[in-house]
């Protein structure tokens, strides 16, 4: 790319007609909302998409999407510069207490011989690794069960940093000391900051792409546990509904969702009790 075309490129805006269309495809294809006032948000994350992509303004890459077929090959990659992946390691611990002392006992108890958990909206997986931890200890401590894990997120970009499990120090703190020894791996070189999960946790974790915003959830049988946590947040209350109905098609009866602590399901009609603090048992 030209220095002009560099210039050009940074000072350059999306206009409105793009940016219309920008935000109708991702609501359509994420139930994302992106709202006007995310305009300079989305400029600055499709800069590095305009430059991968070789253009040299936001007209000439809309033109490329929208009538050019690009949306073909870009799609993945336009929604992975969208998406938020904020996440850490324990992240609303009062969730994972109520996993490990009163879900899973009671799904246990209830003749469940393997429990099937999926986290939904993964990341770069921490969720799902920390689901891991808590399921491992509980099936540790017994000879009767065992247990399987699906993580699944839309972008691709953060499903192939969580199958690596690198996570930078400071993330693993939240982690109590004990599991940290068990299942975190500390490099030998002190001036690397950075820790991986244990082989042996990071192969208890299938990782899968998977749009939310698909009709069905392909994710074989019924869940016992579903974490869905701080996505809702991104949808409006119609996509919020559809979401959480195909969530509650595959968890099963008795089964536990949990959603973010600062989200709802107040005015949605499901087949859900209330049994905590954002979490919710299937009747």
């Amino acid at each position: 790319m030209s220095m002009a075309a560099a210039e050009t490129q940074i000072g350059d805006r999306i206009s409105k007609r793009n940016f219309d269309k920008l935000a109708r495809f991702i609501y359509d294809y994420s139930g994302i909302k992106m709202p006007p006032t995310k305009l300079t948000m989305l400029e600055g994350r499709l800069r590095r998409r305009l430059r991968a992509t070789n253009h040299a303004t936001f007209d000439d890459y809309c033109d490329f999407l929208f009538h050019e077929d690009g949306l073909e090959h870009e799609t993945v990659y336009l929604i992975d510069a969208v998406t938020t992946n904020k996440t850490d390691f324990f992240r609303e611990a009062r969730h994972f207490d109520y996993m490990q002392q009163t879900a899973l006992p009671t799904l246990a108890g209830n003749g469940v011989r393997i429990i099937r958990t999926w986290s939904s909206a993964c990341s770069t997986g921490a969720e799902p690794y920390t689901m891991a931890m808590v399921l491992e200890e509980f099936a540790g401590a017994r000879n009767d069960v065992d247990y399987t894990i699906l993580a699944t997120d839309l972008s691709t970009d953060v499903l192939n940093a969580a199958r690596l499990g690198i996570y930078a120090e400071d993330m693993i703190q939240p982690v109590p000391r004990d599991m940290q020894r068990k299942y975190v791996m500390v490099p030998k070189s002190p001036t690397r900051r950075e820790v991986r999960i244990s082989p042996f946790l990071r192969s208890r974790v299938g990782f899968a792409r998977m749009n939310l915003m698909d009709e069905s959830y392909p994710v074989g049988e019924a869940m016992h546990i579903i974490f869905c946590r701080n996505v809702l947040i991104y949808f409006d209350k119609p996509t919020q509904a559809g979401v959480l109905k195909r969530l509650c098609d595959r968890l099963a009866v008795g089964g536990y969702l949990f959603i973010g602590h600062s989200e709802s399901i107040a005015g949605i009609d499901l087949p859900l009790k209330q049994v905590s603090n954002t979490v919710f048992q299937r009747t």
